[in-house]
């Protein structure tokens, strides 16, 4: 008999068109654990604690509030095993006297040692005030017996230079660029929602860098898709934000994305699906 949670979970998965299969790729959750979530069989997953991380990362790849399910559906899923322990009796600590005298040791050692050094400093004080103050040595620095031994050099009169302004070279206008701003406006059934500013001519580009499930569909998750299927090397994938996009990457950790070189923020966790509705800012969401 399928539990209520099993059958929320299929119904998301399939008013988006998933497959059992299509959500093993993206959550690398073995199928025959989703088929147990969805009939309420947990004895077939491996323990407790697999069942909620399991439930979670299924909700949130079929697009529900995982943490919502979690709390609506507590009662139905198997709870962990308690890790209270006995309360310990207090451990007595002995005064820490061999470290007192550990101190008291290298205190004593550094008195000593500034000791020696307060006569040295002083002594490198006076020596660097009288080398700078010493009088400076005659014979370099007298003028007249620079100019009686080397002589002056006399110019030659039938030589005439001629000096010639450079040109006056005009800078040529150094095009200006805006840089491509994202906003995010909302988030709605785990969709982060991003208006692209300057986005004319930018680039969507996904930098994949190991295996995941990726998704890149028009205007809406919907929409016509331009891509559906699991990367499995590393690879660059670049679209034209020219309408509204939406893209959903399942182990968000293993790609990266940017748009005319502003990086968005996927989170960053390995077992977690990211989605985004980028809509560029000249664009308006059908």
């Amino acid at each position: 008999m399928m539990s209520d949670l099993g059958a929320l979970l299929r119904k998301a998965r399939e008013q988006r068109g998933y497959s059992l299969e299509d959500v093993q790729d993206a959550t690398k959750i073995r199928k025959r654990y989703l088929e147990a979530i969805e009939s309420g069989d947990y004895k077939v997953l491996p323990g407790s604690f697999y069942v909620r991380a399991f439930v979670k990362t299924y909700a949130e790849t079929v697009g529900l509030d995982a943490e919502e399910v979690l709390r609506l559906y507590h009662k139905e899923l198997p709870q962990p095993p308690s890790t209270e322990t006995a309360t310990a009796e207090p451990i007595r600590m002995r005064p820490k006297r061999r470290s007192v005298q550990h101190n008291d040791r290298w205190g004593k050692a550094a008195v000593t040692l500034l000791m020696w050094l307060f006569p040295i400093l002083i002594a490198v004080v006076i020596y660097v005030y009288f080398y700078q103050n010493k009088e400076p040595n005659t014979d370099e620095r007298d003028p007249g017996k620079i100019t009686e031994e080397t002589g002056s050099p006399t110019p030659s009169p039938s030589a005439s230079v001629t000096v010639t302004p450079p040109p006056t070279v005009s800078a040529a206008p150094t095009p200006s660029t805006t840089p491509v701003t994202l906003t995010l406006t909302k988030t709605s059934k785990s969709i982060k929602y991003y208006d692209v500013a300057n986005a004319e001519g930018a680039k969507l580009v996904i930098d994949v860098t190991a295996e995941c499930w990726v998704q890149v569909s028009k205007k809406s998750v919907s929409g016509e898709k331009l891509l559906y299927e699991t990367i499995k090397k590393p690879q660059t994938l670049s679209y034209d934000l020219t309408e509204p996009l939406y893209v959903s990457i399942g182990r968000s950790s293993n790609a990266a994305i940017t748009i005319g070189g502003t990086a968005v923020d996927d989170g960053d966790k390995p077992t977690v699906s990211s989605k985004f509705l980028f809509t560029p800012a000249a664009a308006t969401p059908q």
